[in-house]
């Protein structure tokens, strides 16, 4: 085996995780897959604590956002909310790992967090609303990106069926005088939204914040 690196410890970290899950990885465990002693691990991560960071960091810097150029502000924010999604998607574990650690620790997530700072802020934002729009518009890509994965991770395409087909029927069986709406959906609802799922998430989240961009040029004019 080369030189270890904190990269490579990270990747095989973050491999555990979507196999597993983030509470089968240890540094006792990582370093027996790595066929090293955990000392070796420590001289890289101290802790879980800091391996998570490093995983976060290796997961987030598969997204490369683009440089700035000419086009609208919205296509800008649009392409760099489709990007993050497409790149946690392919990781089950990465709502885990984010949900476990400081953004401000993780160079590759600041480098996210700075370029959707700069697009609200373009888009007429003043530095309080471009926060929070920051905040809820990266967590929103979080969550789409999680959603269809995390809670069917380790089941193969059968199991998933089945499990979807379970769901389906559970809620066909409801009584449809007082849930009429849940047993006319239960299709869609327990899996036949995955050709739109993210595309409509991302109009949902972009539709309200250019309405409000809007709303706030109005005012100023």
């Amino acid at each position: 085996m080369g030189k270890l690196t904190a990269q490579a410890i990270a990747e095989r970290a973050v491999e555990i995780g979507d196999a597993e899950g983030i509470d089968a990885l240890t540094i006792r465990r990582l370093a027996t897959d790595l066929g090293v002693t955990p000392m070796a691990l420590y001289w890289h991560y101290k802790n879980k604590e800091r391996l998570l960071v490093g995983m976060a960091d290796h997961l987030v810097s598969g997204f490369a956002l683009k440089p700035a150029d000419e086009r609208p502000w919205q296509e800008r924010l649009r392409d760099l909310t489709e990007g993050l999604i497409r790149t946690l998607r392919a990781h089950p574990c990465a709502r885990q790992v984010l949900d476990q650690i400081d953004p401000s620790e993780v160079p590759s997530f600041l480098v996210v967090w700075d370029g959707t700072l700069g697009l609200a802020k373009e888009a007429g934002f003043d530095a309080d609303e471009s926060c929070l729009l920051a905040k809820y518009l990266l967590n929103s890509a979080v969550a789409i990106a999680d959603a269809p994965v995390h809670h069917l991770a380790g089941h193969t395409d059968e199991e998933v069926a089945q499990i979807r087909r379970a769901k389906r029927l559970g809620l066909e069986s409801l009584d449809p005088q007082r849930y009429p709406h849940l047993v006319e959906m239960a299709g869609p609802l327990t899996g036949g939204l995955a050709t739109t799922y993210d595309t409509f998430g991302v109009d949902l989240v972009l539709a309200g914040i250019e309405a409000l961009a809007a709303r706030r040029r109005g005012g100023a004019g």
